[in-house]
C-alpha cells in the first residue's frame, strides 16, 4: 500500500519560512518524480515545484520560482519542499505527489499525470 504523509505546514507571517516534509512507503521511491501542488480556498489545485528521479531536474512554477526550493532523499525517501519570503497568495493545501517516471521527467506540472497523493498539510500565510 502505498502511503504519501505530508507534515510541517502552519500558520506563518508574510516574509517567513516553512519546510514542508513528504515521507513516502510502499513504493521504489527513486523511480518516481515527485512534486508538490497547492489549493487555495475556493481555487482549483495548482502545480508549485516537481523533481526528477535523480534529484538533478527541479522545476517551480513561476509564482514561487526563486523563493522556494524543491529536494529529495532516496535513502530516506523524503521529498522537502523549503518555501522562503512566504506571500500571503501562498496560503492553501499543500499536496505531495508521486510518479513513475522514464527518464525524461515529461508534464511535470500536468497533476493528471500523478498516481499517488498524500492528504495535504495546511499552510497559511498572514499579512
Amino acid at each position: 500500500q502505498v502511503q504519501l504523509v505530508e507534515s510541517g505546514g502552519g500558520l506563518v507571517q508574510a516574509g517567513g519560512s516553512l519546510r514542508l516534509s513528504c515521507v513516502a512507503s510502499g513504493l521504489a521511491f527513486s523511480n518516481y518524480g515527485m512534486a508538490w501542488f497547492r489549493q487555495a480556498p475556493g481555487k482549483e489545485r495548482e502545480f508549485v515545484s516537481a523533481i526528477s528521479w535523480s534529484g538533478d531536474n527541479a522545476y517551480y512554477a513561476d509564482s514561487v520560482n526563486g523563493r522556494f526550493t524543491i529536494s529529495r532523499d532516496n535513502a530516506k525517501n523524503t521529498v522537502d519542499l523549503q518555501m522562503n519570503s512566504l506571500k500571503s497568495e501562498d496560503t492553501g493545501v499543500y499536496f505531495c505527489a508521486a510518479v513513475l517516471m522514464g527518464y525524461y521527467f515529461v508534464n511535470y506540472y500536468d497533476q493528471r499525470k500523478y498516481t499517488y497523493w498524500g492528504q495535504g498539510t495546511q499552510v497559511t500565510v498572514s499579512s
